[in-house]
């Protein structure tokens, strides 16, 4: 594998794995749906979800409860745990306060509900006041689930933020414990402004905002587990180096400059050290050091390119990463010390992309095959070996990343014509379209 100075590292940057195409498997079935943890085998809650009612006609208050609604909505229905009461189903009296819940209207079909969201808005102090209700409409003796007041700020980004907060509440309370990431973002790379650089967006598209200037190709953004810091690979001084930059001031952190090619930075589990890929030695090999850049480690020693490491977030002892020694990408594990080196997956085609699962059970990531030369994304089952395929025949689909929760995947996509972020169920249901300006890829998902 030749490495040419830019292309190399926007390269194969990722490569993934693969398995006979007998054992590549659909992800439509029930069964592979709840191996990869959408719900983990429960049944989807029936969730009515009533828009809150501004307590006032003041324009502004309206505005903000109509993106308050939205957002929420949107929040609840992209979780994947909830089968949400069509608005067309719901009953004509919608009730602000626990007193005006009649039962009966939201478990009787055709809203046949057994979760009830409901409250409403007020403008106190010239501040949106937000009280939200959960009920357990089935259970009219003791129905309260929860109950949440949010002040915010009469905008819209505050407004959002107190409607993620309910969503996340929500969703935690009845999807098993498990963290809703309504308060995450995604750092990707953008090149709307011209040159490549890194950008970040919240999880649902909203935001999205530049967080380089840098005139150059900056890729391979890569969160802290903290969030306070992104690691990238940047091109300002013509050569591919690790960049290290604060999310907290906003500036870049001093990192080593190593000779030759350093690209991929991969974090580990408690944030102390970054793996990533450098040819100091004369040709690309894994290396790891402390979080600063000191100590340095090499831990692969072959010919060829080994790139694109990412460690198992929840034992922190493993790492995967790309490697063209056997002729073609394909993925690789080893422990953090670059001991007990094997191959995931075999056969044919390219496979780039590795992306752990937070529960380190499956690596998703993306596949060229040879015979067709479609790219589409896949997860491995680490203790089976099974392969899941979670795109089809949608042009070219890339680079998967999973989200904290470990119910969604953020993938680029060229489907709708030009590359984009989208994200979708980890079964592969629900893609959405997060980015829509110029050329966007490369997403990283934060915690």
């Amino acid at each position: 594998m030749k490495i040419g100075k830019r292309r190399s590292a926007g390269l194969t940057l990722a490569v993934a794995s693969v398995a006979a195409l007998a054992f590549v498997q659909s992800a439509s079935t029930q069964d592979d749906w709840i191996k990869i943890g959408v719900n983990l085998g429960a049944p989807s809650i029936r969730l009515a979800v009533a828009e809150l009612a501004p307590k006032s006609v003041e324009q502004q208050l309206v505005s903000m409860t109509q993106i308050f609604n939205t957002t929420l909505r949107n929040d609840l229905e992209n979780a994947g745990i909830f089968e949400l009461v069509s608005k067309s189903m719901m009953p004509e009296r919608i009730p602000s306060e626990p007193a005006e819940v009649v039962f009966a209207n939201w478990t009787d079909p055709p809203a046949a509900a057994q979760m009830l969201v409901f409250g409403k808005a007020e403008s106190i102090n010239q501040s949106l006041v937000i009280s939200g209700r959960l009920f357990d409409v089935r259970s009219p003796t003791n129905p309260s689930v929860l109950g949440k007041r949010y002040v915010a700020t009469m905008n819209e980004v505050a407004t959002r933020e107190a409607a993620h907060r309910f969503a996340n509440e929500i969703i935690q309370t009845l999807g098993g414990g498990v963290p809703g990431i309504a308060m995450t973002k995604i750092a990707f790379v953008s090149k709307r402004t011209g040159s490549e650089e890194i950008w970040v967006m919240d999880y649902d598209g909203f935001n999205q905002r530049p967080i380089t200037s840098y005139k150059s190709l900056s890729i391979t953004p890569r969160w802290s587990p903290d969030n306070t810091r992104l690691a990238f690979t940047s091109y300002t001084s013509g050569n591919p180096e690790i960049t290290m930059f604060s999310m907290v001031t906003n500036r870049r952190i001093p990192f080593p400059t190593y000779k030759g090619l350093n690209t991929t930075p991969a974090w580990s589990p408690d944030g102390t050290k970054v793996a990533f890929c450098s040819s100091m030695s004369g040709d690309p090999e894994i290396y790891v050091s402390d979080a600063n850049g000191l100590n340095l480690q090499r831990l692969t020693f072959s010919t060829g390119v080994d790139i694109s490491p990412v460690w198992n977030p929840k034992t922190g002892k493993e790492i995967a990463f790309v490697s063209d020694r056997s002729g073609t990408p394909q993925i690789y594990s080893m422990t953090s010390d670059g001991t007990n080196l094997h191959r995931l997956v075999s056969v044919g085609g390219d496979a780039s992309s590795p992306s752990w699962s937070p529960n380190g059970l499956f690596i998703a990531y993306h596949w060229r095959v040879s015979e067709t030369g479609t790219y589409d994304i896949y997860v491995i089952e680490i203790a089976t070996g099974r392969i899941i395929q979670l795109t089809h025949d949608a042009r070219r689909n890339e680079h998967p990343v999973w989200s904290p929760d470990g119910r969604h995947v953020a993938f680029e996509s060229t489907r709708s014509g030009s590359r984009q972020i989208w994200s979708m169920l980890a079964d592969g249901r629900d893609p959405r379209k997060l980015t829509q300006d110029g050329q966007n890829w490369g997403p990283n998902w934060s915690n």
